[in-house]
């Protein structure tokens, strides 16, 4: 099989299909400084700003070679326009929430989404971005759009003590939270699709096991899950950081298109839980791979992920902001390496 473009090759991962060979992008943050300084858009602006989020979106493609465009590079967005308060960040520190709107049960229980959320200026700003984007990339590249996933948000707008708490002491205040998330998430990313992105990530590690046992994911938010994936109206990806082997199984259900594990996620062990049910994605660490070693070393552990059976090479996480140009440069030429190696380029 020759001659995919980059957006069939991951459409055609996503589902599971042969490819040429594995795509090798990144589904979850790519901003760094040597991009921002390149393309001339620069954070803090550019998580505010529609067009420059998607010039340093597209400079990741553009000048690094990554296969997929993706963006924002926060996940404070929908957070902010709920009522949390947030901090902007620098030129290499990312947005973060300071103060969450929700304080007691009741109030958390009387969520309801705005009747024009999708005008509100943080969502409004991600949709106008992927015009942006749409506009100015090619056809063949696929667009990725990121999202604060249900139990995530959920945790943004009660707070992590609240969060943890309330799946014991208020479970049907934490269940029907996660709900109205859901709903939230559901039109969201439909817009996004309308829009024209080609996949929505959903971040949402605050339903993984490093911070709720299997059994609270089982019960109070695989549900939600799948009915997320019933209503939404393009391809998902999950992206769980920290180890969440003891959920793939049931992650795997849930109807995503594609899971996002990072390092602390065996491949070989993940590939023998899902098989080819959903498509695997990662898992090179962000920090002590992609920003710590040298490139030839970089390259050596992405062709051992390759070999363990990723269906998508790409990092474990978001980049760190001072990740080199050359590092990412040479994490996308690991993966032509390797096939020229095997004799199948």
């Amino acid at each position: 099989m020759t001659d995919l473009t980059p957006k069939e090759r991951f459409i055609r991962a996503l589902e599971c299909k042969d490819v040429d060979k594995v795509p090798v992008c990144s589904v979850t943050q790519t901003g760094t400084i040597e991009l921002m300084r390149l393309s001339g858009a620069n954070w803090p602006e550019a998580h505010f700003d529609a067009e420059k989020m998607a010039t340093l979106a597209i400079a990741g493609h553009e000048l690094a070679g990554l296969e997929a465009v993706r963006y924002p590079f926060d996940g404070t967005g929908m957070a902010q326009t709920l009522g949390c308060k947030i901090i902007e960040g620098t030129y290499d520190t990312q947005p973060s929430i300071v103060d969450f709107p929700f304080k007691e049960a009741e109030d958390a229980e009387n969520l309801t989404i705005p009747e024009n959320l999708l005008e509100c200026e943080r969502v409004a700003t991600l949709l106008e971005a992927t015009d942006f984007v749409k506009d100015r990339i090619s056809e063949d590249i696929p667009v990725v759009a990121g999202i604060l996933g249900p139990a995530g948000l959920a945790m943004s707008l009660i707070g992590a003590r609240n969060y943890l708490m309330w799946f014991i002491s208020k479970p049907d205040t934490i269940k029907q939270l996660i709900t109205t998330c859901t709903d939230i998430c559901i039109e969201y990313s439909n817009a996004l699709f309308d829009h024209g992105a080609d996949a929505i990530c959903l971040p949402d590690s605050e339903a993984g096991p490093d911070l709720i046992p299997p059994e609270f994911f089982e019960m109070m938010i695989l549900d939600e899950y799948k009915r997320y994936n019933q209503k939404v109206t393009g391809k998902t990806i999950a992206h769980i950081c920290g180890d969440a082997s003891d959920i793939l199984e049931p992650l795997s259900t849930s109807g995503f298109d594609g899971i996002s594990i990072e390092e602390k996620v065996d491949v070989g062990y993940a590939k023998s839980i899902i098989g080819n049910k959903v498509c695997l994605i990662g898992n090179i660490s962000p920090v002590h791979t992609l920003l710590g070693m040298p490139p030839e070393k970089l390259k050596e552990q992405a062709k051992n992920c390759i070999d363990d059976g990723i269906d998508i090479l790409a990092p474990g996480c978001g980049l760190a902001p001072h990740t080199s140009l050359a590092n990412l440069k040479a994490f996308v030429a690991s993966r032509d390496e390797y096939y020229m190696e095997k004799g199948e380029l």
